[in-house]
Parts: structure tokens; C-alpha cells; sequence
């Protein structure tokens, strides 16, 4: 795995948000609107997370899951490419990829007790042939970095890597993967945001911190203002505006 970001496929197939907001044209013929395909990514990656869960893998994992899942829709259509089947097996592909390998089987048991409806009921030989496609829609391209990486030494660095700051950040980075941050932005600028958020929800002045960093803080307020927007967007996603999404496919 590459060691350095700025040289990695994943610096060089970073995305402009106009590009990752794009609807296929054969998932508009279904009446799939933009909020649809974010809604329907959000509720794959809550999908990805309850898997995970059940097959107990590390955080990372998910997280490089979410990321291929969100990666494939900037390729490909959910018409052609059922999010109920793409969201487990991207997880069955991460978890080869991160070392953690889960075996197929497990989340076809887990799927079946998870949900009753018949489209999630996917067997095993629909993941290994769906993760073949999704290989090629990913170009073989599987180097995925996270937040989580830089994030301790950046804490320990603010000097605020108490156990309420740690826990808070934390959970932001990992709310960042209900969106497309990590298709658009650097990891550690998205590590950055969440530190800035966190410090202003705990009342820590890290003004100077920022400055001696040298960091873009426009990028910054800019990413945290993304994160934010989300959180009150989020409130007005039901069960009921998932589900009729996804009826649409």
C-alpha cells in the first residue's frame, strides 16, 4: 500500500463535488432525483456499519468500504449496480484489502438476519460475481486513506487529546463517511474539520494552532460547514424518504 497520500491513487483521482453529485442518466430515467442518491448512499453506509458490526471488523474497514461504495457511483448507475448488493460486498472486498478478511458466506447469514425484504436477499455467488465488477469499476485502484490516521498525532499536537475531545472528534470523522467528503477532499484536512469543530463545541481556542499549521483555513471552515449542513439536513431524513428512494430502483 502506498505510504505517502500525495502519491497514492487516491490524491490522484480526487473528485470536484460537481462530478460526485452527477446522477447517471440510466438512474434519472427512474426518477432517481439528487436527494434520492444521497439518501440512498447515507442509508449504504449505515448498511455497511450494521454488517460490520454484526462481523465485528475494525472501524477502518468500514470505513474503506463506504469509501468504494461512494467511489462506484461516481462510475456507475444504481440501476445497473443494486446498492443492497454493492454495500455488502464492497465490505467483503475492503475486508480482504485491510487485511480483515470477512468470508462471504458470514454476511449472506448476517444479511438474512438483518432483513426480511427479499432485495437484500443476495447469495454468495451474487458478491463474488459483484465484486469482480466492482474491482473494474474501481480501476483495481483499492489504496484508501483515512482521517483516523492523522488525527491522534494532530489531538496530541493541539494538546486537547483529553477523552472527551478524542471521543467527540472521533465520532465526527466518523459521521464525515454519511457523506462524500473522502471522494473530494484530502484525509487530513477532513481530520482538521473535525478538530476545528470539536474545539468549538468544547470552547478551546486553537487560533494559534491553526496559524503556526499553515493550513488553508478557508478549506477548513469550508469542510466544517459541509459537516454542519449535513447534521441539519439530516433530520428531515426519514425511514419513509429512504425507502421511497429506493423504490425507485
Amino acid at each position: 500500500m502506498a505510504a505517502n497520500f500525495w502519491t497514492s491513487s487516491h490524491y490522484k483521482h480526487l473528485l470536484d463535488q460537481e462530478d460526485v453529485d452527477m446522477v447517471n442518466p440510466l438512474d434519472k430515467e427512474k426518477g432517481v432525483t439528487l436527494e434520492d442518491f444521497k439518501l440512498i448512499k447515507m442509508q449504504m453506509s449505515n448498511y455497511i456499519l450494521k454488517l460490520a458490526q454484526q462481523v465485528k471488523v475494525r472501524q477502518r474497514v468500514v470505513a474503506t468500504a463506504v469509501t468504494y461504495m461512494r467511489r462506484v457511483y461516481t462510475r456507475k448507475s444504481m440501476a445497473e449496480y443494486d446498492p443492497r448488493l454493492v454495500a455488502p460486498t464492497c465490505l467483503y472486498l475492503a475486508s480482504k484489502a485491510e487485511e480483515s478478511t470477512v468470508q462471504a458466506r458470514l454476511l449472506v447469514f448476517y444479511i438474512k438476519k438483518l432483513y426480511a425484504d427479499d432485495k437484500y436477499r443476495y447469495e454468495i455467488k451474487d458478491i463474488l460475481e459483484m465484486e469482480m465488477k466492482i474491482l473494474e469499476a474501481l480501476n483495481y485502484y483499492l489504496v484508501v486513506f483515512h482521517p483516523y490516521r492523522s488525527l491522534s498525532g494532530l489531538l496530541q499536537d493541539t494538546g486537547l487529546n483529553d477523552l472527551s475531545m478524542t471521543q467527540l472528534t472521533w465520532g465526527l470523522v466518523n459521521d464525515t463517511y454519511k457523506m462524500d467528503l473522502m471522494l473530494v477532499h484530502p484525509p487530513h484536512l477532513i481530520a482538521l474539520a473535525c478538530i476545528y469543530i470539536a474545539s468549538v463545541l468544547r470552547e478551546k481556542d486553537t487560533t494559534v494552532w491553526y496559524e503556526e499549521l499553515r493550513v488553508d483555513m478557508n478549506a477548513i471552515k469550508n469542510i466544517s460547514m459541509e459537516i454542519l449542513d449535513f447534521y441539519e439536513s439530516n433530520r428531515m431524513f426519514t425511514d419513509e424518504r429512504i425507502n421511497a428512494a429506493l423504490h425507485k430502483l
